[in-house]
């Protein structure tokens, strides 16, 4: 197991360098930087051509005037002294930013991860012990509807609904009177209050997904010989379901757990641009916009470092829960 450890953390470690390579290149690609655009925008409003020696002092002062392997080179060298430079479009630290968003994006993340399995393994389960019956037709036919309802559009349409029905304003993080506030008891609870709106638009299709996949596994398990001889032999129901045909049936989902999270990262951007939650994702579809390569490339490594971080843990409890799993070298 220690072994198996250190192999993914140095495999995570080469995977996290080539990804900044990657998102690198990929934010350098678009013709012009941030500064033409800032220069463009200015020119706009002032009606006129900026001055030479302007531009030149700020591509100068932002560290444009380098290539950009030295640029590349210089933004990695400081991340491993936590500086993450400096965002161009909010003139402040990137680390700011990211210390802004990160604990609502992980706790957001996290409480619909936990939503998705507590909801869809029961039902799963349950959907299958009982196949063709009302309650397995009805999940299913919520499950397909899920799965083909893009979460944006979901997300509109019940904040229209919530809006015209009950007039109640659902989206943001906070009610109005809460928005300007210090953080207390009663504007944490209001945020509680909010969460769970954007925790069952984002967590439905993920949910929807796990309903038909357990289903299925579990219906093929038990229609095995092992489970045949079991029940022959007048071994309880329960006991036999989830002692032998849930515990196989469950090793698919367990490995999707680190691939659900970033997924769950990713398709939540849209949907907290709709809901107007301040997350990474949101973050960094404004920056990809404005070409603020510095903000952009920090957001995709934290992102990328949380999808890594995910496929570990689910490795190891892959390992865990079916113990035929053996960690050879």
């Amino acid at each position: 197991m220690k072994e198996y450890i250190l192999r993914r953390f140095v495999f995570m470690l080469v995977l996290l360098v080539l990804v900044s390579v990657f998102a690198f290149i990929v934010i350098q690609l678009p013709p012009g930087d941030y500064l033409s655009t800032y220069v463009s925008r200015l020119e706009q409003e002032l009606g006129g051509e900026v001055d030479r020696a302007i531009i030149d002092g700020l591509r100068r002062d932002y560290g444009l005037d380098r290539s950009p392997v030295e640029q590349y080179f210089v933004w990695v060298g400081n991340m491993f002294k936590g500086n993450f430079g400096r965002s161009f479009e909010w003139r402040r630290p990137v680390i700011d930013l990211l210390a802004d968003r990160l604990p609502m994006t992980v706790a957001l993340s996290l409480f619909t991860m936990g939503f998705t399995y507590l909801i869809a393994i029961p039902i799963g389960i349950f959907s299958a012990r009982h196949q063709y019956s009302v309650f397995d037709y009805t999940f299913t036919s919520i499950g397909f509807l899920g799965l083909a309802t893009p979460s944006f559009f979901l997300a509109l349409v019940t904040l229209y609904f919530l809006l015209k029905v009950f007039g109640i304003s659902a989206g943001g993080l906070y009610s109005i009177e809460y928005l300007n506030a210090p953080m207390s008891v009663d504007k944490f609870l209001d945020m509680l209050g909010h969460l769970p709106l954007p925790i069952f638009i984002i967590g439905l299709s993920g949910t929807a997904s796990i309903i038909r996949v357990l289903r299925g596994q579990v219906l093929d398990e038990i229609k095995r010989p092992y489970v045949v001889a079991a029940r022959a032999r007048g071994l309880e129901e329960n006991k036999l379901i989830y002692k032998y045909p849930v515990r196989v049936a469950i090793n698919p989902i367990v490995s999707s757990m680190g691939g659900m999270l970033s997924s769950i990262v990713s398709g939540a951007t849209v949907t907290a641009i709709v809901i107007n939650i301040p997350t990474i994702g949101s973050l960094l579809y404004t920056a990809l916009l404005s070409q603020d390569m510095f903000l952009a490339g920090s957001c995709i490594m934290i992102l990328t470092f949380l999808t890594v971080v995910g496929m570990f843990i689910s490795d190891v409890m892959l390992v865990v829960v079916d113990p035929r799993i053996r960690l050879n070298k």
